[in-house]
């Protein structure tokens, strides 16, 4: 049986490379010591085969083989597209 593989839930930050996408992860944990709640981010380098992502899409990435030195993760699905504001009427 194959194994469970990742499955990342974050925001695209970038989409300035062809086929890969930045998207960051934001996870909330509580401080060891001091019992405060701190946000951790940590941006992935995920591949976009057809190049659909836009910046600011919420989606799920899926760990897979090392595709290049930094890319680990393919994008699996967009949950949410980004909201497209017309700047000519703002």
């Amino acid at each position: 049986m194959r194994e469970q593989r990742r499955a990342l839930v974050g925001t695209v930050t970038s989409d300035k490379m062809d086929k890969t996408v930045v998207v960051t992860i934001e996870r909330v944990t509580r401080h060891p010591l001091y019992g405060k709640v701190v946000r951790r981010n940590k941006k992935y380098k995920a591949h976009d085969e057809q190049n659909s992502c836009q910046v600011g899409d919420v989606v799920r990435i899926r760990e897979c083989r090392p595709i290049s030195k930094d890319k680990k993760f393919f994008v699996e699905e967009i949950l949410q597209r980004a909201v497209q504001v017309d700047e000519a009427n703002v």
